[in-house]
């Protein structure tokens, strides 16, 4: 021992951690020692097991080789004061039925069982998935076997191209058809339907809740909705398409039972209709809080102009880096600019891709009518793969342009410049309290109560006239009238027209916002026709003014309005149009983090 202590001694003289390096070897050891402890334990506990298992069996084939006896039972009647044999031979078969069921089999064979019995479970499992896979891949095919046709289409309106019926749509002559067909070139023919649309002509082609009257190959508004069904299976980019002259028209607030879960870019079109003076960036944050108000989640929210070429550059950038390798369907509800819109977008994607000037030679024909497009036009305008379309326009039926006549439809359209029409005039003095006011024959609107400086703002198509008149003569001037100055519809379809079946009761309330103007009460928005803005006028008077504005605080006007069947009428904000907005116009505050995050990016 002295020995050792002295060589350690000196090997730590050498090393000073010699000390610490036995130390560590000596608690090693010791765990090492404790390990192995703990192991024989554990296997003596388990030998005991394994030898009571092996007793109790052998008591069990003992008990199971008795002899089991049949009982002789006691006379009736007669009550045996000894315990019976039946009840002594029942003990043994409960205490059998409590002891463990030993099979004799080794642990691995257990083991194995068991493992064919989670691995056949676990395949029960995966083919019913895989049905489950196979069927739901079944369902997506027919869905989508819809969209995606074999059969020629014309490129201009994407109708099955057909050789028989004259007035249908589609119409080829045989001659044209068979000289295209033998070079190949079936994708080049436009069917005459188009070529009388690009001329100016209407022609409806749509049927059915929401169309345009009955005719030989119209196509029904349902079966138009339905070829947008199989895009709830597909994976692809939306742009969704609204007319900001008819917002609530054309918004399509269940846009989602047709596209599933697809990401959505929001574009509002004709901007250059809006009166001179507006404000884009009051406009597009009037639109942002009228989509969340709706609740439609979307990527960014765009103001255009196909025929000013407005906006469109910052689509396309949009689309190039959503797309990532996704089809495109750019949908809307009918006439609100889907083929301008695909037009001015390949002008510009063509400064950029080769394969989308290509594109531009045939591109689908642009018309007033609505319903042009018939099926969906398939568009090779990225190089990347990937393909553009052109949609059929969702026709509702709670539009103005399915309650008038076709040869009606181009009145409805805005030609140039929103302008307003203001009733009573700024020369006039006059209070519209007991008036009706006529915005053609198509809409009435009677002021019940309201301050006597009230005023109505109508902003719509310009070829439409509006005119006031006391609310007891309307009546007899709207029969007399109609189809004569107040117009649409026109004097051929007077005798068919129903009149103003559908009213509503609007009432609403003007608020100050102590400025020189009145704070719009809000606007009446009626489906495929325009808006009306109700408001006060401004207060030019500088000695009353605090007076003024007290008195008209909170004014409440009362109205009644008249349109045809099935016209809806919408209330909503004022939209902030005209130099005078941005005297009343109050932008969003965006201060929570949650909101700041759901609020779409605009792009104007």
């Amino acid at each position: 021992m002295e020995l050792a202590s002295v060589m350690t001694h000196r090997l730590h003289l050498f090393d000073p951690s010699f000390s610490r390096k036995c130390t560590h070897i000596r608690f090693t050891a010791k765990f090492l020692s404790m390990r192995c402890s703990a192991a024989e334990t554990r296997a003596r506990s388990m030998d005991d097991e394994w030898e009571g298992s092996a007793r109790l069996s052998i008591v069990q084939e003992k008990l199971q080789n008795i002899p089991q006896r049949m009982p002789e039972k006691p006379p009736t009647g007669i009550q045996s004061d000894e315990p019976s044999k039946d009840s002594e031979e029942s003990v043994v078969p409960s205490v059998q039925s409590e002891t463990p069921k030993v099979t004799g089999k080794t642990r691995g064979e257990i083991f194995l069982e068991r493992s064919k019995e989670m691995l056949e479970v676990h395949s029960e499992r995966s083919s019913a998935r895989a049905i489950k896979t196979m069927e739901r891949r079944i369902r997506k095919t027919e869905k989508g076997a819809v969209a995606k046709r074999t059969e020629p289409c014309c490129y201009g309106c994407g109708t099955i191209l057909q050789t028989s019926a004259v007035e249908a749509p589609g119409y080829v002559p045989i001659d044209t058809f068979e000289v295209k067909k033998r070079h190949h070139q079936l994708k080049t023919i436009l069917c005459g339907r188009c070529v009388l649309l690009s001329q100016g002509h209407m022609i409806p082609a749509v049927s059915g809740n929401g169309g345009y009257g009955n005719g030989k190959g119209f196509v029904s508004a349902e079966e138009l909705r339905s070829q947008l069904s199989h895009l709830r299976f597909e994976k692809a980019l939306i742009v969704k398409l609204v007319d900001i002259v008819d917002f609530n028209g054309s918004f399509l607030t269940r846009v989602r039972d047709l596209i599933g879960a697809n990401p959505i870019i929001l574009v509002a079109t004709k901007v250059d209709l809006l009166p001179k003076g507006t404000s884009l960036e009051a406009v597009a944050d009037w639109l942002t809080q009228a989509t969340l108000a709706r609740k439609l989640n979307v990527i960014s929210i765009h103001l255009t102009s196909a025929k000013a070429a407005t906006g469109i550059s910052g689509v396309a950038s949009v689309i190039q880096r959503q797309r990532q390798g996704r089809d495109v369907y750019v949908m809307g509800s009918a006439n609100v600019g889907k083929s301008a819109f695909i037009t001015a977008l390949l002008q510009e994607m063509g400064q950029r891709d080769v394969v989308a000037v290509a594109a531009q030679r045939y591109r689908p024909v642009q018309s007033a009518m609505p319903g042009t497009t018939l099926g969906p036009i398939q568009i090779d305008a990225f190089s990347g793969g990937g393909s553009l379309y052109d949609t059929p326009g969702v026709h509702l039926h709670h539009r103005m342009a399915a309650a008038v006549s076709p040869d009606d439809l181009p009145l409805l359209a805005p030609r140039r410049r929103l302008s307003g029409k203001r009733l009573p005039d700024q020369k006039q003095t006059m209070s519209l309290v007991g008036h009706s006011i006529f915005w053609g024959g198509v809409a009435r609107i009677d002021v019940l109560q309201a301050p006597t400086n009230i005023a109505f703002t109508l902003y719509g198509p310009s070829s439409i006239p509006a005119l006031a008149l006391y609310t007891s003569q309307a009546d007899t001037y709207y029969q007399n009238e109609v189809g004569k100055s107040l117009y649409p519809p026109a004097g051929t379809d007077r005798a068919s027209w129903p009149g103003l079946l559908n009213q509503r009761d609007v009432t609403l309330t003007i608020k100050s916002n102590l400025r020189s103007v009145m704070q719009p009460a809000g606007d009446i928005a009626i489906s495929g026709l325009g808006w009306v803005t109700v408001g006060a006028t401004s207060v030019d008077r500088e000695g009353d003014l605090g007076e003024e504005l007290e008195e008209h605080e909170r004014s409440i006007v009362r109205l009644k309005v008249w349109v045809p069947k099935a016209v809806e009428v919408f209330m909503r904000p004022s939209i902030p149009v005209g130099t005078s907005a941005s005297q009343w116009y109050e932008y969003m505050d965006v201060d929570d983090d949650e909101l700041e995050t759901a609020t779409p990016r605009l792009v104007y």
